[in-house]
């Protein structure tokens, strides 16, 4: 049988399918499932800064109902005050306790110096790792590129410095040079890059001329950009690259471990066959190795990467003449 142990972040894990943030992590009892099914490790669901402010400011707009009636009553209740994170960090801790597998805490926060001090929380959890989850939509015409570049590495730089735990990047695939981002992210120290985060993209809805705001899940269709830039970035950065979305199958994990992925993570397909369904994609993964005589991940790892491919400039190729044109 194939071996599948392999590391992430210096982190050892018996398989290299990886259950990604999501609202799996929410229940103990699919997070057990996954583990039960063989997934190498689990992302948790990130702690939200923006939630953590919404939530308390609902409190105070409820608690501040009637006041401007009978002011004099206030004096009778204690004050109250919004848990912040506690809620989130304890839910951490107590996953901590029932399950073996390495977890890696997930972190998206909005101010500067939050970053610091919630990595610091999450980390005391007692998780494994930490992934930054460092997008929000660039809607502002007057920040330029180069500024929204330098945020990133400024966040990353304080929270590597504060935190012991190994931390991994979480990318979106709209910066100009992708390839400079993982390269400077890479020199400053992150142990892994996430190729790439998934956004909500709000739509229309042209007869009640309303948003419609919907998780959709992915589709295989959409590992192909994540599979360039892993084949592109493999062999020239230190940092261990992860695959993210579109993977649903064992075969589909395979691909990623042939352009150079050190892991995969998966969601989509989770929610829609069942979280038990990592057992099947690691059979098909073994299956498939099994098949080229593959008896371990390293032995193929990269094999299809710019750096090892015979047709190199095919990953940077961004329109094929003949394919536009319908000539064979």
């Amino acid at each position: 049988m194939p071996n599948l142990k392999t590391t992430y972040m210096g982190i050892e894990l018996n398989s290299p399918i990886v259950v990604a943030a999501s609202s799996i992590s929410s229940f103990i009892d699919q997070i057990k499932l996954a583990e039960q099914a063989g997934a190498g490790l689990l992302v948790i669901r990130s702690l939200f800064e923006e939630q953590i402010l919404m939530d308390a400011l609902r409190l105070e707009e409820e608690l501040s109902v009637g006041a401007d009636i009978f002011p004099e009553s206030l004096s009778y209740f204690p004050d109250l005050e919004h848990g912040k994170a506690d809620e989130h960090l304890m839910w951490i801790e107590e996953t901590r306790k029932e399950v073996k597998m390495p977890l890696i805490a997930s972190l998206n926060a909005v101010s500067s110096g939050n970053w610091v001090k919630y990595a610091k929380q999450l980390e005391a959890t007692g998780v494994d790792g930490l992934e930054l989850n460092v997008y929000a939509v660039a809607a502002d015409q007057k920040i330029n590129g180069a500024v929204l570049e330098a945020q990133l590495y400024e966040i990353v730089e304080a929270v590597i410095a504060e935190v012991d735990i190994p931390v991994a990047v979480k990318l979106s695939p709209f910066y100009t040079s992708i390839a400079n981002v993982v390269s400077e992210v890479d020199k400053r120290g992150a142990k892994a890059v996430v190729l790439f985060n998934r956004f909500l993209q709000p739509d229309i809805d042209p007869k009640t001329e309303t948003l419609i705001s919907e998780m959709v899940y992915s589709s295989p269709e959409e590992m192909k950009l994540p599979l360039r830039w892993v084949a592109l970035l493999y062999g020239r950065v230190k940092t261990d690259l992860a695959l993210n979305t579109g993977v649903h199958s064992g075969l589909d994990a395979a691909k990623a471990f042939l352009a150079g992925a050190q892991i995969v993570q998966t969601a989509s397909a989770l929610h829609t066959q069942g979280v038990p369904y990592i057992s099947t994609m690691i059979r098909e993964l073994e299956g498939w190795m099994d098949e080229h005589d593959y008896k371990k991940l390293d032995d193929f790892r990269g094999k299809m990467s710019q750096r090892e491919t015979d047709d190199p400039f095919a990953f940077e190729r961004a329109q094929y003449v003949k394919l536009l044109l319908g000539q064979e």
